[in-house]
């Protein structure tokens, strides 16, 4: 596994890979892996990828004043151990500098998709998120990239920009990958520990609560939410934030009837702020 730290080693590695035919597969991450992450790995190689790049960088420009930038979990050397055993071709660790020299100036920003749920909560953070995976793809120069389906509006952020922007580029959504508990796995459950830990499952409890209602037939987007915010709202450890319908494609707000809806829901628990969803119907 060749290791990359410039944005110049990524662009010349991804010339010589299609210079050899190969079709490369991006798998862009912040680091402190899991098995999801791993997931994506494959997901990329079933996707057609021959030659398969993983990034690693905490981007310091969607992390809003106050939240976890310093403090986020990371561990370099557990992460390349995981990538090389997951079989990837290349790992890219560019610097701060490396992606924003000085005098960076331009940034990406995708309007419509980004507004409400995590982009209320976190004012800019979906700038940040476009603008740092635009570079990526300019050094990695895939033909698929793949993005995780538990941060739901981020990828819908990214198809919209691929999309606009001409990228040529193949995104694709990786289901989530749950604990034995049904958590959703986040490098950010690292910050859980005793009855946080425990109390979490009230995303994933609302969320299968709202699949079992649709199961014997409930079509009703308030209802089907309002069993999942139930759920949140029902743990005292839990502080909730959003819980809300929306269309699985351009996640537009759904009420009333509906044959499909993806609920989205966010809270804090304890010092950690979880995301999860699910999507209902086809």
């Amino acid at each position: 596994m060749e290791r990359l730290c410039t944005p110049a080693a990524m662009r010349a590695w991804a010339d010589a890979r299609r210079a050899e035919g190969a079709r490369i597969g991006l798998v862009p991450t912040m680091g402190y892996l899991h098995d999801g992450h791993v997931s994506l790995v494959r997901v990329a190689r079933e996707a057609g990828s021959s030659a398969v790049a993983a990034s690693i960088f905490v981007n310091p420009t969607q992390f809003g004043p106050g939240e976890d930038f310093e403090t986020y979990p990371r561990d370099e050397a557990r992460d390349l151990s995981m990538l090389d055993a997951a079989g990837v071709d290349a790992v890219y660790l560019p610097g701060a500098r490396d992606m924003y020299p000085e005098g960076h100036q331009t940034h990406v920003d995708v309007r419509t998709v980004s507004q409400g749920l995590c982009g209320a909560a976190r004012p800019g953070h979906f700038r940040g998120v476009a603008t740092v995976v635009a570079k990526l793809f300019l050094a990695a120069k895939p033909h698929v990239a793949v993005f995780g389906e538990k941060d739901c509006q981020q990828l819908a952020v990214i198809r919209a920009m691929t999309r606009d922007l001409d990228f040529g580029i193949e995104i694709v959504g990786a289901p989530i990958v749950r604990e034995e508990d049904g958590l959703a796995m986040s490098s950010r459950n690292a910050y859980l520990s005793g009855d946080d830990r425990i109390a979490a499952r009230c995303l994933s409890r609302g969320l299968f609560r709202a699949k079992e209602l649709f199961g014997k037939g409930e079509r009703d987007a308030g209802t089907l939410v309002g069993a999942a915010r139930a759920a949140i709202e029902a743990e005292p450890r839990a502080l909730p934030e959003y819980a809300e319908g929306r269309d699985p494609v351009t996640l537009a707000p759904r009420s009333g009837r509906v044959d499909a809806v993806t609920i989205l829901v966010a809270a804090k628990v304890g010092p950690t702020r979880l995301i999860d969803n699910i999507t209902l119907g086809k």
